[in-house]
C-alpha cells in the first residue's frame, strides 16, 4: 500500500490532511475524533489578539491591585481564574499532548504587533508542537499606504519568532498589491510554513428586511482554484513549506493541491458538510490514486504539476477568457 505519511514545518504526519481552526478543534473530545478519522495534525480553534490583550491587562491591574513589586515578571497564565479563556485554551494543548499523538497546532488570529507576542511562549511551553499566525486586517483605511499594512505581518512574525523555538507559520489572504513578491518575502523570514489562503467573513444584503447579513459561512468547492494558482506558482520558489487551504471538499482536491507543490492540506467546510469521517474516505481515496499511478509516496509526485514542471507554465498565469477561432 502507498505511504501518504509526510512532513510539515518539520513534523511528522501520518496523512497529509490537517484539520484546519475550527469550531470542530476547540475541545479534547473532538479532536480525539479527527485523529480517529485519520488526520495529520490539528489547528486549534483560533485565539484572537484581543483576548490575549483584555486577559493580560486584567491581570496586570490584579497585581498592581495586589502590591505585586515586578508586574512586568508576571507569569500571568499560571495566575489566570481556571474559567479564563487564555488558561483554558492552555489547558486544551496540555490535555491534547497527553491524549492524542498527531501534532497540535496553536492558532493566534493578530492584526499588530503589541504586547501579545511574549504570550506565544506559553503556548510553546503548554507543549503546542508549532504556531499558526491568521494574519488579517482589511485593507480598507484609505489613508493607510499598503506597504504599511504589509509591514505588519513581518513586524508579527519577528516578534513571535523571537518568543519561540517551535515552528510558526502564517496564513494569509491574497490582498495584496503583488502577492508573488509578498509570498516570496514573508517565506524568508525564518517562518517554517505558510497557508494559502485565508477566508474571511463576507456580508451580504437582506433586501426584504434592510439589514447587513453574513453569507456563504462555509467554503464552496469551486473556491479551491485560487489557493491551487498560487500552491502552483509559488511552491517551488518559496523557502517554507505551503499548506493549501479554501474549497478542499474532496479527495481528488487534495491530490490536485499536492501535484501543484503544497505540503499540506487544511480542511473545515468538508468537515462540517460531510463529518469528519471523511478525512479516512480522502486518505483511501489518495492511497488508491496513488496505487494506480504507481507512486509509492507522496515526495514522488509532489510538485509534479507545479509552474515550472509544466510544459505550458502560462496555464498558471492567464487571468482573461481567451476565445477560440477555427481558421478556415
Amino acid at each position: 500500500m502507498p505511504d501518504i505519511s509526510t512532513t510539515y514545518m518539520g513534523l511528522q504526519l501520518k496523512s497529509p490532511i490537517i484539520a484546519a481552526s475550527s469550531g470542530l478543534t476547540n475541545s479534547i473530545e473532538d479532536i480525539k475524533n479527527l485523529e480517529k478519522a485519520g488526520a495529520g495534525a490539528v489547528v486549534l480553534k483560533s485565539l484572537f489578539e484581543e483576548e490575549i490583550v483584555v486577559e493580560m491587562e486584567r491581570e496586570m491591574h490584579k497585581m498592581h491591585s495586589e502590591t505585586y513589586l515586578y508586574p512586568e515578571t508576571l507569569d500571568y497564565y499560571e495566575n489566570f481564574n481556571a474559567e479564563d479563556t487564555l488558561s483554558n485554551y492552555l489547558r486544551l494543548i496540555t490535555d491534547c499532548k497527553k491524549e492524542i499523538s498527531m501534532p497540535v497546532i496553536a492558532s493566534i488570529n493578530c492584526v499588530t504587533a503589541h504586547n501579545w507576542p511574549y504570550f506565544a511562549k506559553s503556548l510553546q511551553d503548554a507543549g503546542a508542537d508549532a504556531i499558526e499566525l491568521n494574519i488579517f486586517s482589511l485593507p480598507s483605511d484609505t489613508d493607510k499606504k499598503g506597504i504599511d499594512n504589509e509591514q505588519v505581518y513581518f513586524d508579527v512574525i519577528e516578534a513571535v519568532l523571537k518568543e519561540v523555538s517551535i515552528p510558526v507559520s502564517v496564513k494569509i489572504s491574497h490582498y495584496f498589491s503583488n502577492l508573488a513578491d509578498m509570498i516570496s518575502r514573508l517565506s524568508k523570514t525564518g517562518i517554517a510554513g505558510m497557508v494559502l489562503f485565508n477566508r474571511f467573513y463576507s456580508p451580504d444584503i437582506d433586501t426584504d428586511n434592510m439589514e447587513v447579513i453574513p453569507t456563504h459561512i462555509f467554503s464552496q468547492e469551486n473556491e479551491y482554484t485560487m489557493p491551487l494558482r498560487w500552491i502552483a506558482i509559488s511552491s517551488p520558489r518559496v523557502k517554507c513549506d505551503l499548506a493549501a487551504t479554501t474549497g478542499i471538499h474532496d479527495s481528488r482536491t487534495v491530490i490536485k493541491m499536492l501535484l501543484a507543490g503544497a505540503n499540506i492540506v487544511q480542511v473545515a467546510s468538508t468537515l462540517y458538510k460531510n463529518g469528519v469521517d471523511c478525512i479516512d474516505r480522502y486518505n483511501y481515496e489518495l492511497e488508491q490514486w496513488m496505487k494506480k499511478k504507481e507512486f509509492e509516496k507522496i515526495d514522488d509526485f509532489r510538485g509534479s504539476l507545479a509552474q515550472s514542471n509544466v510544459d505550458n507554465p502560462a496555464g498558471y498565469l492567464r487571468v482573461q477568457f481567451m476565445k477560440h477561432f477555427s481558421h478556415r
